[in-house]
């Protein structure tokens, strides 16, 4: 019974990830008019709708579309279908690791639904606060990039308790 509560906190823990990106995206779509601008707070948080064929600030936007498909819906697919067998048939992992994963995962499915949905990938947020500057992103990219640093911290902690 616990496998079976841990596996479906893991798929909803994706689910609610992708979904929150998906929500996002909806209101951003039927709200924000392509490259109209926000201002959320000032000049530093900043709403404006973009759409992105390529991967991360535009990568790979200029590839034919087969050679797009492959590397940026087809090879993705396989690598999140692949994290979520590995969450679920390795029920030993530590807590810290998994919830990382299924923030990664997350993500990566509320963008790869948009690809393959719409053809890109809606951004919509930008921030300017001085000397932190991004280029124009969305709720999945947050949380690949939360779970990217549950990772990281999950490396050092584990490295920390080895080494100790």
């Amino acid at each position: 019974m616990k496998l079976i509560l841990r596996n479906i906190s893991i798929v909803l823990l994706v689910l609610a990830n992708a979904g929150c990106d998906q929500l996002s995206k909806n209101v951003a779509r039927n709200n924000i008019a392509y490259h109209e601008t926000i201002n959320v707070v000032g000049n530093h948080l900043i709403l404006t709708k973009v759409e992105n064929s390529g991967a991360f600030l535009s990568t790979g936007d200029s590839l034919a579309d087969s050679v797009k498909f492959i590397f940026l819906s087809l090879i993705p697919l396989l690598a999140l279908c692949y994290g979520i067998y590995y969450l679920l048939r390795n029920s030993e992992l530590n807590n810290l690791l998994v919830l990382g994963i299924c923030f990664v995962i997350g993500g990566g499915l509320g963008n790869l639904y948009d690809r393959l949905l719409y053809g890109s990938v809606t951004d919509f947020v930008h921030i300017d606060f001085y000397i932190l500057k991004t280029g124009i992103f969305n709720l999945a990219d947050v949380s690949i990039m939360i779970g990217m640093i549950i990772l990281v911290i999950h490396l050092y902690v584990k490295r920390a308790l080895r080494l100790a």
